[in-house]
């Protein structure tokens, strides 16, 4: 058993799932994409995600190394994500899901 839990982290598609996999991940990575995003802004781009969601998705894309969070000592306070340069890897990734998806999209109206 130990043998297979070893060959199941070395699988390098189920450790690139472990950070990008979700249901949100990908697409807070996407509205992120190149530019500083605050929470506020988030939430109004993702508005499906809740956020209890959003705040646990974001402090784990922090944790991987995905986003990098900035906060400003002001009042109100300000944060600000963005992409580290790790996290900047994912984004042809999503390119080719997004071109995949126009794909499917196109085959379903010929259909």
């Amino acid at each position: 058993m130990k043998k297979n839990q070893e060959l199941i982290s070395d699988c390098p598609v189920s450790n690139a799932l472990k950070i990008i996999g979700g249901k949100w991940r990908l697409q807070i990575i996407n509205e992120v994409g190149t530019e500083k995003r605050r929470f506020g802004e988030m939430k109004r781009l993702i508005p499906d995600i809740s956020e209890k969601m959003l705040i646990q998705e974001l402090k784990n894309l922090v944790s991987f190394g995905i986003l990098k969070r900035k906060a400003y000592k002001e009042i109100p306070p300000r944060v600000e994500y963005s992409l580290t340069k790790f996290g900047m890897e994912v984004l042809p990734i999503i390119e080719q899901i997004k071109s995949f998806g126009m794909t499917l999209i196109a085959n379903k109206n010929n259909r």
